[in-house]
């Protein structure tokens, strides 16, 4: 099975010094259940929905060709969410779920496509500020609200969607990851929890265990 992981940075996994991030420790269990796994990470660090929306079908094209057995898992939001300084918020949710309902429809009418929820921030470690001093202030009640219109979209397209932000806020041992990093990244241990998350999922389960 061949699997494209596209997304943002925490799908990159930035801050894992292991640079595995969730989907590189998730196909780490999964082979060594004894599943044959091929990992294609397309996220790029600092993308939005908008900037994804026009990548995504090009990249995962020339890594899952007809004759493969080939998945889509998506995960992105958190970058849409944050608040650009003199420049405002990224991409409206309005424009955010337009954005996602044209990728993810694209991708159920081609291969068995999955996603996974953004994640929550620390905001008190906000805002996150650049080198070149441009700063992203990222919010949870914008992150949470995106969430649910995300969590609503896919259940209208009968694509599985799996919550992480909900499971994830407020627990101590995902926020100490995560206030080691920098505050919206985390470290390994943090993309080893979501990973594992995905891991007991019925959705995932399905796809590596039939």
């Amino acid at each position: 099975m061949r699997i494209c992981f596209v997304g943002d940075s925490i799908t990159v996994g930035s801050g894992d010094t292991g640079f595995l991030g969730w989907p590189g420790h998730l196909c780490v269990a999964e082979t060594a259940r004894g599943h044959d796994v091929t990992l294609y990470n397309n996220a790029v660090r600092g993308d939005t929905s908008e900037m994804i929306r026009p990548r995504w079908r090009q990249e995962c094209d020339v890594r899952l060709p007809d004759h493969v057995n080939g998945r889509l898992v998506f995960s992105f939001g958190v970058n849409d969410m944050a608040e650009e300084s003199g420049a405002g918020i990224r991409v409206s949710v309005e424009e955010s779920v337009a954005n996602a309902q044209a990728m993810l429809a694209e991708a159920r009418a081609w291969r068995p496509t999955l996603m996974i929820g953004p994640i929550p921030i620390i905001e008190d470690m906000q805002p996150y500020v650049f080198p070149n001093g441009i700063a992203y202030d990222f919010n949870n009640a914008r992150i949470g609200e995106l969430n649910q219109r995300y969590a609503e979209l896919c259940a209208t397209l009968d694509i599985p969607f799996l919550d992480v932000f909900a499971t994830l806020s407020g627990n101590a041992a995902w926020e100490a990851s995560q206030r080691g990093c920098d505050g919206v990244h985390v470290l390994g241990d943090g993309y080893a929890m979501i990973a594992a998350l995905v891991a007991e999922w019925p959705a995932w389960r399905a796809w590596l265990d039939q």
